[in-house]
């Protein structure tokens, strides 16, 4: 029989699609259990189910002889150490596209929150306050996109409905959509009204987003941030909006999550969310059954479905 170690912490109420298809699963959703199963459990482990922050790294993967397949269940997979594993031979796939109407609905909910100030509004009235500010419209906007994949793609569709124009920034331009694009990130900032980040995190990106692209989103600007904290340089956001450098940021991911810095929570012009943004019902589910078939297809000798390599 497989057996699975399941590091992920908000699918439980569909493992049992994994049961279902003759997998054993072993639980571990806290460091503590994780390295308790890996210890215990090691030469039993074949497969793996993490998220990108949970990760996996080369000394657990040294301390599972039998491990043939990581699974991650989101589309980011930063925290998996890819050269490691294919050393070993292990293949990694992940869940691309499976959670992203889920984060753009996420997204446009955050966007209107911090443009249109409904946290602090709604605290104004439960306080018996009357707080009435003038806040943008959204017709007309220009929205700019920080990775256009899966996710980027079903932001621009629902920005579009709203009547903003749309471009973006990825290494390469897209030849399948009419958005602009932008070679650099520095650039994208400077023609946008909001500036939407839905790049995956790592090296590659690390503060992509960096004290110059924030002055250049300029003062009228908003920021939205849903796929990973270290595209953009954090002290350089703080510094941003305390000295109103962009009008305001909506943040779901941060740099030691659970951990969020203590100055976000004091400024009036943040909307913060606990990394949230792909779950959903639907979200988890689809998760699950991308999962499923992949370690379905490579255990029985066929190509998995989203192999991601070194």
């Amino acid at each position: 029989m497989t057996t699975v170690l399941v590091l992920v912490e908000s699918v439980n109420e569909y493992l049992p699609i994994l049961e279902s298809s003759g997998f054993r699963l072993i639980r571990a959703p806290t460091p503590a259990l994780r390295a308790e199963a890996i210890a215990a459990h090691g030469q039993e482990i074949n497969a793996i189910l993490t998220r990108g922050p949970l990760g996996f790294f080369a000394e657990e993967m040294d301390a599972l002889p039998n491990l043939k397949i990581i699974c991650v269940s989101g589309a980011g997979y930063e925290n998996v150490d890819l050269p490691a594993a294919e050393a070993r031979g292990i293949t990694v796939t992940n869940g691309a596209g499976v959670n992203a109407p889920t984060v753009a609905d996420h997204t446009m909910a955050l966007l209107l929150a911090i443009v249109r100030d409904i946290p602090q509004a709604d605290a104004s009235v439960r306080r018996s306050e009357w707080r009435k500010r003038t806040c943008p419209s959204f017709g007309g906007k220009r929205l700019g996109i920080i990775g256009l994949g899966a996710v980027g793609l079903a932001i621009a569709r629902r920005a579009e409905a709203f009547g903003m124009s749309i471009q973006y920034h990825n290494r390469r331009a897209r030849n399948d959509v009419d958005y602009l694009w932008y070679a650099t990130a520095l650039e994208l900032a400077a023609s946008s009204d909001f500036l939407i980040i839905a790049t995956p995190g790592g090296n590659g990106t690390r503060h992509l987003v960096d004290a110059r692209v924030l002055e250049a989103l300029g003062p009228q600007g908003y920021l939205v941030n849903i796929a990973r904290a270290s595209v953009v340089d954090t002290e350089a956001l703080v510094a941003a909006l305390q000295h109103n450098q962009i009008a305001g940021a909506a943040l779901d991911v941060f740099d030691d999550e659970p951990q969020v810095p203590d100055v976000f929570k004091t400024l009036d012009n943040v909307v913060l969310t606990p990394h949230v943004g792909g779950l959903s019902p639907e979200a988890s589910e689809d998760m699950v059954l991308m999962v499923n078939k992949n370690l379905l297809a490579f255990f029985s000798g066929q190509p998995v479905l989203t192999p991601v390599h070194a």
